[in-house]
């Protein structure tokens, strides 16, 4: 009998694409910190160290809002060397809920534009 590797503390949860909850994607991207996070991982189209983003919140904030995307299926986050990478889970989202993100994203851009984003 073989038995799977202890998960490494470098092991982070991320709900399985089944498990994966409308209202949990919302919820998730309601939150204007959050959404920005998510913009820039679909402008950029790669994993990106958390380092990357420059954000108007204290570091304990920003991982706080780095954990709800995780934890809501939004992005996938694993480490490389000691970053700490967050890839959009795009094929995921769109497989389960087709369409939601771009036309979340597209709706985040105009309003963007318009000057109203917080």
């Amino acid at each position: 009998m073989t038995t799977a590797p202890a998960p490494s503390s470098r092991d982070l949860p991320h709900p399985a694409r089944e498990e994966i909850r409308l209202e949990g994607v919302l919820h998730a991207l309601s939150d204007p910190v959050r959404l920005r996070i998510v913009r820039e991982l679909a402008a950029e189209g790669v994993a990106l160290s958390c380092s990357f983003f420059e954000l108007p919140v204290s570091k304990s904030t920003t991982t706080h809002h780095f954990r709800v995307l995780r934890e809501s299926g939004v992005i996938r986050q694993n480490y490389e060397g000691t970053a700490k990478m967050n890839g959009l889970r795009r094929d995921d989202l769109d497989d389960l809920f087709p369409g939601l993100l771009d036309c979340l994203l597209t709706a985040a851009s105009h309003q963007s534009a318009r000057g109203h984003s917080r």
